[in-house]
């Protein structure tokens, strides 16, 4: 999916329509998602479907949505949504300013478990 800012958009409006042809285009006012451009080849339940897809996951990657959300907003089942998000690059698992301590905290509950016999 790509997505252009209007300015963007005003220079080069033939390359986002033939880019819409391929998947939806975002269009963004700021840096807020605004408007979408969507090639209406097939019908309007085809261009729904490849939509929706996209628009979940936009807002997953934005933090709008929750995965299940999302997942249900793309009409897909949640393991092929977050299949859907790795295609597209975008972390299921996101690192944050918790993580390094969350680390420590693993890796010595970790040290001091005892080990199963094998």
């Amino acid at each position: 999916m790509h997505a252009y800012n209007v300015r963007e958009l005003k220079k080069n409006p033939s390359l986002a329509l033939r880019q819409a042809e391929e998947a939806p285009v975002l269009v963004l006012k700021g840096n807020q998602p605004n408007a979408v451009l969507l090639h209406l080849d097939g019908s309007l339940t085809e261009a729904e479907n490849g939509l929706r897809p996209a628009l979940a996951s936009t807002l997953y990657r934005d933090r709008v949505l929750s995965p299940g959300a999302a997942a249900k907003l793309s009409g897909m089942a949640l393991a092929d949504f977050i299949d859907h998000l790795g295609r597209l690059g975008i972390d299921v698992v996101g690192i944050d300013e918790t993580t390094p301590h969350e680390t420590e905290e693993l890796s010595r509950w970790l040290s001091s478990s005892p080990t199963p016999d094998r």
